[in-house]
């Protein structure tokens, strides 16, 4: 597993060689290679701001000694006509990085925004909320970084970082105790320590996952919350809960009401609209 770091330095140089190519030539047709400048990040709409780390380790990554000056930080509200951050550096810099510092911070402040609602409506349940897969290929790590900042909490990164029994899995290995006692013999052998989650269908499905005694985590995909709360009577404490499927703003209060330990949600990012932000230039 690569270390966050390092994902992110591997992602800015991915994202500007695709955006800058074999040059900017908008900037190098008119602009003198030895001018400097400065920019504000403005702020144009009402949210959660998120991706001012990542700006600034965009900025650094192409000139190391540029001068950031922030006026907000990760998980600030924002409004509108409101200053995030100044920049000073060469104008090069500050144009070759412009879209990609926009794109993150639009996109991140956008799931940012929609995770502390949905977090907010979780205020004084034991429920928390997970976020899932369903992400931007080669753009899940500020995706999921922008949900922890908006308050949520980051399920599996990926599929090395825990075993999820879905039903393809669990239809493919012919049953759900068969998949179960597949993936715990798995673990004991190869990778002591990996959690077992196991998703279920209806209850008999969570008596089955119960039965085994193998898996820490039992999903209950798609269930109504008189469903959840008949399946935690049976589950009592043996194994973490997490109801999965249809959960939207306006019932996730339902489902917090009964006692789940998590809820996910993929919409918090595949749903989220990216916020209104714009980058203004200015030569020193």
């Amino acid at each position: 597993m690569m270390a966050y770091e390092q994902a992110l330095e591997l992602l800015i140089q991915n994202a500007l060689t695709e955006d800058i190519g074999d040059g900017d030539h908008s900037t190098l047709s008119c602009i003198s290679p030895d001018a400097k400048g400065s920019a504000i990040l403005k702020i144009k709409e009402d949210g959660i701001l998120a991706g001012m780390q990542v700006a600034e380790k965009i900025f650094r990554y192409m000139e190391p000694t540029i001068l950031f000056k922030p006026f907000k930080k990760d998980g600030d509200v924002m409004q509108y006509g409101e200053t995030a951050f100044e920049i000073e550096a060469k104008v090069y810099t500050i144009l070759q990085c412009e879209r990609l510092v926009l794109n993150c911070m639009q996109r991140m402040s956008g799931i940012a925004t929609l995770t502390r609602k949905f977090t907010d409506k979780l205020k004084g349940y034991h429920t928390r909320l997970l976020d899932t897969r369903k992400t931007t290929p080669n753009f899940r790590l500020l995706e999921k970084e922008a949900v922890r900042i908006g308050g949520g909490l980051n399920h599996r990164m990926g599929l090395y970082d825990m075993i999820m029994l879905k039903d393809n899995h669990i239809d493919y290995s012919g049953g759900m105790e068969q998949a179960i006692s597949k993936a715990y013999e798995y673990v004991r052998s190869k990778k002591p320590g990996l959690k077992i989650e196991v998703e279920t269908r209806n209850i008999e499905d969570v008596k089955k996952a119960l039965a085994t005694g193998k898996v820490d985590r039992i999903m209950l995909d798609n269930f109504s919350p008189d469903q959840i709360k008949e399946a935690l009577l049976l589950i009592n404490g043996k194994a973490e809960t997490e109801a999965s499927g249809g959960i939207n703003l306006g019932n996730v209060v339902s489902y917090a009401e009964t006692g789940v330990d998590f809820v996910s949600v993929g919409a918090v990012i595949h749903h989220a609209v990216s916020a209104d932000l714009s980058l203004k230039a200015a030569l020193i």
